[in-house]
């Protein structure tokens, strides 16, 4: 299980604000700021009303590189700070913890600099409605950019000279927000056709693909599962056709990139948020949940499609990686790992990167033993460092290093093929393998005694959803149960954590407290779209990897609250928030699948699931008015959404049952279930029909009952719009069956 990690001995605060009561680690990072912050909410917008005063919004989040470095240069600074108190009614956002807020400010920043990003940084009238933003700014002007004090006089000045401009010109840009930003469906629009859009989309990727490197484009570079998840869905409706292949091909090779690059850590595992560049060598070194979960899943995908060893490996190391560094006793997962961390116990600045990297002589300090077999005089430092794309003076470019925080140093990144640093050693392809996992341990042990980076240890139940999913379907996908059992202690934790069961709601957040039990904050943040879409997906991949009914109840009464909360009955689709808080200007529906899937894109696949699981078919007809709603963007820039594409053809070939009718513990039920799991088909949903019918299934779906074994034997059926084929009983038949 996670701890936090050793950082330099605290020195006694000089000022202390009021962010000190708040139980997001974010905002207690700027709790002795010398800044008079606020949290989000009633008391500071009264007083920005009853003074008359600006507003100034910061929002980030913990493991955000640049808000530590806005921080260190800005909000630390007692001179800065006294101008935005005197000045301004300083509020603090944890965007993980308010993605509400976060994204109607964002939307603002975007559409005004053509940009955006953390630290945000908007300025707003009393009424909240923004009239200035942008992104990091540095402390004093320079030759390229202005700097933030410069820009809290002017824009306290302007408040005094020009207070009547400011607030029309702040009500026309709300205006043009609410105008740009809704989407809903334009008179009697259908779903768009599916052919159509997966063609589309794909060309779009093809023609964005990086031939050599993999990835969609030059630099930087995120992994984006959603790009991937849609090539294999592309995939497997084209099989046969070149296009097919390539859509395969890309896939594949972009993963095989990722996992040789610098983005992932091979030492203690997982991956890095971001490459700076295009060979995935040096990345932002943040680890986020949400890659963990979904690029868990990702990778066990692309073992059950090419039976390659080399993705079930890399999928493992991900949840070895969660296991052990973003765990929390109680069963829930952290939110991520930070990117800066101090060098050594000594030190008084935290690095980028200080964790992670590595100066050469480090290595053949810690690998100096001869190797037998190979060229005379060969260390075992030699072979790692060949292997690992070690150079003496640093394998990073200057470029990739602005702020030369890893001037000698080196990101490790597989260089050469085994087959190719065996030959120039003249090992066995067996022998290297075995030092090269050595090599990495001996450096995992050596990296143990360095300061840890911060941990963000706030659970939200949306990233716990992935990560539950992540788990569920390397669970099934690799034959592992101790993987279906973590991914079904963490939904145990949601239910009990982020769940209230008095009003059938979802809670947003939860905390580690100081003696490791599990907090909540004094008003819980009610859930989001994001948490109930991301919930409901995962309980329906632990249903089908557990077969325990619980979870499949649990995920239908779930998305009847979703419905009741966040349906947009005259534009179609769901907003990410509720109705009813007078502090949101806009309430608006994401619109980009991009490090995360968009919850609408993702509330498609899991309306059609639970259609198949519950008999309900006002479901299906929702996912097409979701379809409908984002129809013009779907054919014209699906690149933009590729989930939602993915789901398209999904609703257009209508979901498969799968239904297994046996006994869970009989070997010969157990062998279907491998079958099913052991095939990629992206429209399948998976039943067990135990003969029980007074369980909650059958009294779902009553034609269970009218399903039987065949000769004694557990039986499969493959149902559309409920109506099945003939029963088989042979792994064999079925695996016909589904891939056609």
């Amino acid at each position: 299980m996670a701890t936090g990690g050793t950082t330099s001995p605290p020195s006694i605060p000089r000022h202390t604000n009021r962010l000190i009561n708040e139980k997001s680690p974010y905002l207690l990072q700027h709790a002795h700021n010398p800044v008079d912050w606020y949290p989000w909410g009633q008391e500071a917008f009264d007083k920005a009303k009853k003074e008359n005063k600006l507003i100034f919004l910061s929002v980030g989040y913990s493991t955000c590189h640049w808000c530590h470095v806005m921080e260190e240069e800005s909000f630390k600074n007692k001179e800065i700070g006294e101008i935005m108190s005197k000045n301004f009614v300083c509020i603090k956002v944890d965007r993980e913890e308010r993605p509400d807020v976060d994204k109607v400010y964002m939307t603002f920043v975007q559409a005004t600099s053509g940009g955006g990003g953390w630290p945000m940084s908007v300025w707003l009238t009393p009424d909240l409605k923004p009239f200035a933003g942008g992104t990091y700014f540095p402390p004093e002007d320079g030759v390229h950019r202005v700097g933030f004090r410069t820009v809290l006089l002017r824009i306290a000045e302007q408040w005094k000279e020009n207070k009547d401009s400011l607030l029309e010109s702040s009500h026309k840009i709300l205006e043009a927000l609410q105008h740009v930003s809704e989407i809903r469906v334009r008179g009697q629009e259908s779903p768009p056709p599916s052919e159509q859009v997966m063609a589309t989309c794909f060309q779009q990727l093809s023609n964005s693909y990086d031939e050599d490197y993999g990835g969609f484009s030059k630099s930087p570079k995120f992994p984006t599962p959603v790009n991937l998840n849609f090539l294999f869905t592309y995939w497997a409706l084209h099989r046969t056709t070149p296009e097919g292949a390539r859509a395969l091909q890309m896939a594949l090779h972009t993963l095989k990139m990722m996992a040789h690059g610098g983005i992932h850590d091979h030492i203690d595992q997982g991956f890095h948020r971001y490459s700076t560049d295009q060979h995935w060598h040096v990345p932002h070194f943040e680890k986020m949940l949400y890659d963990q979960g979904q690029l868990a899943a990702t990778y066990s995908r692309a073992f059950q499609i090419s039976g390659d060893q080399f993705f079930a490996d890399v999928a493992q190391d991900i949840l070895l990686y969660v296991s052990r560094d973003l765990s929390d006793q109680a069963g829930g997962f952290y939110s991520a790992e930070d990117a800066d961390s101090y060098p050594t116990t000594a030190s008084k600045e935290k690095r980028e990167g200080a964790f992670c990297v590595w100066a050469a002589e480090e290595i053949r300090a810690l690998l100096p033993d001869p190797v037998e077999g190979a060229t005379e005089g060969t260390t075992l430092g030699d072979v790692f460092m060949h292997h690992y794309g070690v150079k003496e003076t640093g394998n990073v470019s200057p470029m990739q290093d602005p702020h030369q925080e890893l001037k000698g140093k080196n990101v490790l990144i597989v260089r050469c093929s085994p087959e190719v640093t065996a030959a120039q050693f003249g090992l066995e392809l067996e022998q290297l393998g075995a030092l090269l996992r050595e090599g990495r341990q001996r450096l995992s042990t050596a990296r143990a005694q360095r300061p840890r980076p911060h941990l963000d240890t706030k659970m939200l139940a949306a990233w716990n959803g992935l990560m539950i999913s992540g788990f569920a379907q390397a669970g099934t996908a690799l034959d592992k149960q101790e993987y279906v059992s973590r991914a079904a202690q963490a939904a145990a934790f949601l239910r009990r954590h982020l769940f209230d069961p008095t009003s059938g709601r979802l809670l947003r957040s939860c905390y580690r407290g100081r003696d490791n039990t599990v907090e909540q904050s004094a008003v819980p943040i009610q859930g989001f779209l994001e948490d109930y879409v991301f919930v409901i997906q995962a309980l329906f991949d632990l249903y089908e990897a557990s077969l325990e009914q619980d979870w499949l109840e649990w995920a239908l009464q779930l998305q009847h609250m979703q419905d009741k909360l966040f349906w947009d009955s005259k534009g179609f689709a769901y907003f990410s928030s509720e109705a009813g808080d007078p502090s949101l200007l806009l309430r608006l529906k994401g619109d980009q699948d991009g490090a995360e899937p968009t919850a609408n894109s993702v509330t498609v696949t899991n309306l059609l699931r639970a259609a198949c699981y519950s008999g309900h078919t006002e479901w299906v007809e929702k996912a097409g008015q979701i379809l409908a709603a984002f129809s013009e963007r779907l054919q014209k820039i699906p690149i933009t959404l590729p989930e939602m594409a993915r789901a398209t053809a999904v609703f257009h070939h209508t979901l498969k049952q799968v239904i297994i009718c046996g006994n869970p513990q009989g070997e010969d039920t157990k062998e279907m279930l491998r079958c099913v799991h052991s095939v990629f088909s992206p429209n399948k949903v998976l039943l067990l029909a135990d003969g029980d019918g007074a369980g909650f299934l059958y009294r779902q779906l009553p034609f269970l009952a009218s399903l039987e074994r065949k000769d004694g034997k557990a039986t499969a059926y493959v149902c559309s719009n409920f109506t099945c084929s003939l029963p088989v009983t042979s792994p064999q038949e079925l695996r016909g069956m589904l891939c056609p």
